[in-house]
């Protein structure tokens, strides 16, 4: 009989990311890979509706002079990979090709592969560069002297379409506002001490766009009797180069954040950090990428998303469950990056037992996925794949949650109602009436 066999009801497995190999850059190679496994979707397109990658390759398919791979040019590969923004879903949720077996799909790997290819060969706009370095853009746009102008030119329509011009911004993209009152800033330190550690990874957009949302995680930790740190001087986890294909600039800045992260990690601290992108880029995109670092791996197996902890501490008897209720409804957004940790429905678990919190579940891409849903080549695609979720908003509806905090602000958006975005980390906050 042969080994070959239709569909896969085992585990999807992942292989290390082979960035280093001579062949991993060849073109030639990358071309017949990209055929092979293009061939494969084509007869399968259960993955159609997950984001504008998959339609793109089947038009192309459909409108060449044979139906088949074969007739699509192979520089119009080029199409397929720009719309991929490596969220993962087709390789967790939908492909039954992935490892073990036989075919080997792995989409978003070779996504990577050809943006990798790409950004070696120079092709890569400057804006994108810009736009995926969140902490050198941040650091400068918080300074106190710029900060108010940078929020000010992005709630000026005018200026927007300047912004457009030179960064590549969409006039019609929410960005984030940048805080003078950074997070390293505002976090207090605090003497207590517990056998539940934790440190915070504050990331970024934490640090600079988003500051509360991380001391809304303080407060609810230590009001759980958990003993938190803040990581300083921490570099980008590198998830924006990855997208980007930057892979160098990828390694360069896990080897900066190694050092002081496997020093907590050894220290017995636990690591948390409130964005999903983030936890899964040390949890599983980094051991990949250098997975012959034995520090990366023990930081790997340290790193809790934010509610998965929480759940750790009620597995442990140091979960406060008394809450008080919330009469609201909420439209929670279940975060692609989140999903494919493939650690369960935590965020959800918890939110069930807050008293009179209706929630509501869209498990469906935002679509933003950082860069992808503000840069004027893609916004107009990021807002058709998020649409179904702002759809889900009613007049009932009170908030939008996601863990993904840029996610959620994104859905509140093109939303047609007025409506709020906030992380559900701030919901526990409210229901323990800190």
């Amino acid at each position: 009989m042969s080994k070959f066999k239709e569909g896969n009801l085992e585990a999807p497995t992942r292989h290390p990311l082979n960035w280093k190999d001579e062949d991993f850059y060849n073109e030639d190679s990358l071309n017949t890979e990209l055929e092979r496994v293009f061939d494969i979707c084509h007869g399968c397109r259960r993955c159609v509706s997950l984001c504008k990658s998959f339609p793109t390759l089947f038009d192309l398919i459909d409108e060449s002079q044979t139906f088949e791979v074969d007739g699509v040019d192979k520089a119009d590969y080029k199409k397929v990979v720009d719309q991929c923004y490596l969220c993962d879903l087709c390789f967790v949720a939908k492909c039954p090709y992935v490892p073990p077996h036989d075919f080997n799909v792995d989409f978003p790997h070779l996504m990577l592969r050809a943006k990798a290819i790409q950004f070696k060969k120079g092709e890569t706009k400057l804006s994108h560069k810009i736009l995926t370095s969140p902490q050198k853009v941040g650091s400068i746009a918080s300074m106190p002297v710029i900060s108010p102008i940078v929020n000010w030119s992005n709630s000026n329509k005018t200026m927007r379409k300047v912004t457009e011009k030179v960064l590549g911004v969409h006039v019609d993209a929410v960005v984030p506002k940048y805080h003078t009152k950074k997070l390293s800033k505002i976090f207090v330190e605090d003497n207590s001490t517990s056998k539940f550690k934790v440190a915070i990874f504050g990331t970024c957009y934490g640090e600079y766009n988003d500051p509360q949302t991380v001391i809304d995680l303080v407060d609810v930790l230590r009001h759980n009797g958990v003993e938190v740190k803040l990581i300083k001087k921490t570099q980008c986890c590198g998830m924006p180069k990855m997208e980007l294909g930057d892979l160098e600039a990828v390694v360069k800045y896990a080897n900066e954040n190694i050092t002081p992260l496997i020093k907590l990690v050894n220290d017995g601290y636990k690591l948390i950090a409130p964005i999903p992108s983030c936890v899964l880029m040390f949890k599983n995109e980094l051991p990949m990428i250098i997975s012959e670092n034995e520090d990366i791996m023990a930081i790997s197996k340290a790193f809790y998303d934010p509610f998965e902890y929480l759940s750790f501490l009620k597995e442990s008897n140091q979960f406060d469950g008394n809450f008080k209720p919330i009469d609201k409804e909420v439209l929670y957004q279940i975060a692609c990056h989140q999903r494919v940790q493939n650690i369960g429905s935590h965020t959800k678990r918890i939110l069930g037992l807050i008293p009179d919190l209706d929630v509501n579940i869209a498990e469906r891409c935002s679509g933003h996925d950082g860069t992808y849903g503000v840069r004027k080549d893609t916004h107009t695609y990021s807002v058709q794949i998020g649409m179904p979720v702002a759809k889900k908003i009613t007049d009932t509806t009170d908030l939008v949650v996601s863990d993904c905090v840029m996610a959620g602000n994104h859905v509140a958006h093109i939303a047609t109602q007025d409506i709020e975005s906030i992380h559900p980390i701030s919901l526990v906050k409210m229901a323990y009436g800190l």
